[in-house]
């Protein structure tokens, strides 16, 4: 029998570490959106890590949308924080998300087909209002996830399939998760909107094809995430 207690000790990755200090000095220096950190070899030279663990922290950082890497520009604050998630539950998240985006594609192209088909003038308005939500919300400077969550309820709700619909409800905790990881990358939201508009706009007129390709071409862009790209182990030995 082996006793969890005494299983071996790690300690954390020094990108991890890199991360703490460096929501401390935004923190300290009240840094908020739209300020920029210092330069990685200046952060890298100040801290005494390699410019590889810096890296890495900045790449944690952009995989949670709170920072924007600009070419050739820095790397600027999106948010008035950089509080981030326990790596853990990245690393958890970044597992199943694949599986996630492949059951929703399956399922939302088919429903999308179906919701040309028997769309009701009930289930158009409940599209059109969670859109409209989407769009105050992104004015506002927020993602515009909750309107983009109504827009899906509802389109579920247009395909009047009673199987498909508890299969959505099965899958919602990671269909959130899977839609907050999409908003969070930059200029995403806008782009969404767009999406939504093109799907609202083949299910009102009827078309089944355009409405299912307009939903693959839009679920497709929700695996277009910094997370799939991140590879946690991506760390040289520091060198000082």
């Amino acid at each position: 029998m082996t006793d969890d207690a005494l299983r071996p000790m790690t300690r954390p990755r020094l990108y991890q570490q890199v991360l703490d200090r460096l929501r401390t000095y935004a923190a300290d220096h009240g840094l908020g959106a739209g300020d920029r950190l210092p330069a990685e070899r200046d952060l890298a030279q100040r801290l005494g890590v390699s410019r590889a663990s810096v890296k890495q922290a900045v790449v944690v950082l952009e995989v949670q949308g709170l920072v924007e890497t600009r070419h050739g520009g820095g790397t600027y604050l999106t948010r008035d924080t950089l509080d981030v998630e326990p790596v853990e539950r990245l690393m958890e998240r970044r597992r199943r998300l694949p599986d996630v985006l492949d059951a929703r594609e399956a399922l939302e192209t088919k429903l999308a087909e179906l919701a040309a088909e028997r769309r009701t003038k009930a289930d158009l308005t409940a599209m059109r209002d969670a859109l409209l939500l989407m769009e105050r919300d992104i004015a506002a400077g927020g993602y515009g996830d909750e309107g983009d969550r109504l827009f899906h309820a509802a389109l579920t709700e247009a395909g009047h399939s009673a199987l498909l619909a508890e299969f959505m409800r099965a899958l919602s905790g990671q269909i959130a998760e899977s839609r907050q990881e999409s908003l969070r990358q930059p200029g995403r939201p806008r782009s969404s909107l767009g999406q939504h508009a093109r799907i609202l706009d083949a299910v009102d007129r009827g078309d089944a094809e355009a409405a299912a390709d307009a939903m693959r071409r839009h679920v497709r862009t929700v695996a277009e995430v910094r997370l799939l790209e991140w590879n946690p182990e991506d760390e040289e030995p520091d060198r000082d």
